[in-house]
């Protein structure tokens, strides 16, 4: 692999000092990061290099995604004005045609356009699996290494049907066993516990309204045994709450915790309705936190208690969330819509540029479990960077590079690495035809109408 340098950017690393280089530079040696600092790059690391100029750009880690539902790439714009439980039953017989191949195409889209907005890793819970649908998460994988992202996929479930008094329709659950062993093999057949792993596996039953108590405490047996992570929702709604309080006689704090569902290899997506108490162990147990802003807003959720979360010490990470409930599905912007978000709820100066880059790299890091590998430009990390245009017409003259990122429009990327290969160059994917990935999405959306 060809030396590369970038310099002449603004760097801001997001290592923990918060270290920041105007007109810096970053070295990138056999996919990791070999040097970081101020100035032109020292001539030791310039013989053979490939020299990227920085000039005008914020040079970043790659953003994480830590929550994301890519086969919805294919249902956008359906049930527009809904709360998130009559958006899912709408949408659940939809769903319940999706097979591989459709899944295939539609995580490749959304992929696509996630490394277009500076996500180098993402997060998928696939949780609905129909019989006969063929290898789902083979099909997302497949997708994931074609457009070159990381990917930290989980075989999501749900074994709660309406007979039951979960909120799915019967014909869109799984069978318990059938959950567990699924959830086993994709493990076993995908996860790559390495250092520089471009796929990761966790564990992910859906959620306390689609799911037993049965599969929830199994599950989390299950992944501590095959020593993977643990993921489902948790506290979006308020409807969740009144579902758990008339169901469980708990929050859904209690109610998971009861069923081994905190500690520091789980993570929930959403956390909109954490009280004080839940905030506490969250904290307590180092239980992640994937942060949607777009998708609570879409759906009327409402705004998480991010800064309430930090302050206690919980990690979050920055998330999409599944793109029938953001069509958008950049995650660049998500850094945007949590610093307004987060300040609508406690105040302007609660929620800097910089708080909002944080959870999107190095928070999203922690929350996945690999803020040893990835989410800060610190030496031997992995070279999954991101180098944003903030020189164009939109962006010329904002003062602050990171604001022209937090504030500003989502600038355009010169490049983007992930393991030091070039995926986005002059903000066009280089992986895949981008246009021949357009056409397919079009067509799979029109077939998977077709079938309902």
């Amino acid at each position: 692999m060809t030396r590369t340098i970038i310099e002449g950017g603004h760097i801001a690393t997001v290592d923990a000092a918060g270290t920041e280089h105007d007109g810096g530079h970053v070295v990138i040696e056999a996919g990791v990061i070999a040097a970081v600092g101020s100035g032109r790059a020292p001539e030791q690391w310039r013989a053979g290099a490939d020299v990227v100029d920085g000039t005008g750009t914020l040079i970043t880690p790659g953003l994480v995604n830590t929550h994301h539902h890519l086969y919805q790439w294919l249902t956008r714009g359906y049930a527009q004005d809904s709360i998130l439980f009559d958006w899912l039953t709408s949408l659940y017989p939809l769903w319940s045609r999706i097979d591989a191949g459709l899944t295939g195409v539609g995580a490749a889209g959304a992929m696509a356009v996630l490394a277009r907005s500076g996500c180098t890793t993402v997060g998928d819970h696939h949780y609905i699996f129909p019989k006969g649908s063929g290898d789902i998460v083979g099909s997302i994988v497949e997708a994931a290494s074609t457009v070159g992202v990381r990917l930290h996929a989980t075989r999501g479930s749900m074994d709660l049907g309406a007979s039951q008094g979960g909120l799915p329709p019967d014909f869109a659950v799984e069978t318990t066993d059938a959950a567990l062993a699924a959830s086993h093999e994709a493990v076993e057949r995908y996860h790559d516990p390495s250092f520089d792993a471009m796929v990761r596996v966790a564990v992910a039953p859906c959620s306390p309204f689609s799911v037993t108590a049965d599969l929830l405490r199994e599950a989390a047996v299950l992944a501590r045994s095959l020593g993977v992570r643990l993921h489902t929702h948790a506290s979006e709604t308020i409807e969740e709450d009144a579902y758990c309080a008339e169901n469980f006689g708990k929050t859904p704090t209690q109610y998971l915790e009861d069923l081994g569902w905190l500690g520091d290899d789980v993570w929930m997506a959403h956390c909109v309705h954490l009280d004080d108490r839940a905030i506490e162990r969250y904290a307590a147990t180092g239980t992640g936190v994937a942060h949607c802003p777009s998708s609570n807003g879409r759906l009327a959720a409402g705004i998480a208690p991010v800064r309430a979360m930090l302050d206690a010490g919980v990690p979050v990470g920055l998330g999409v969330d599944g793109a029938a409930s953001n069509e958008s599905g950049q995650l660049g912007i998500e850094v945007r819509e949590a610093v307004l978000m987060n300040r609508l709820r406690t105040g302007a100066d609660s929620f800097s540029v910089r708080d909002g880059l944080r959870i999107a790299t190095m928070g999203g890091a922690r929350v996945l479990g690999r803020q040893e590998e990835i989410g800060s430009l610190e030496v031997g990390k992995l070279a999954d960077i991101a180098v944003w245009q903030v020189d164009r017409v939109e962006h010329a003259g904002i003062i602050d590079p990171v604001a022209a990122l937090g504030l500003g429009a989502m600038p355009p990327l010169k490049r983007l690495f992930v393991g030091g290969r070039a995926v986005v160059e002059d903000a066009t994917l280089v992986t895949t035809d981008e246009m021949a990935l357009a056409r397919d999405v079009a067509a799979a959306s029109r077939g998977l109408a077709e079938r309902l």
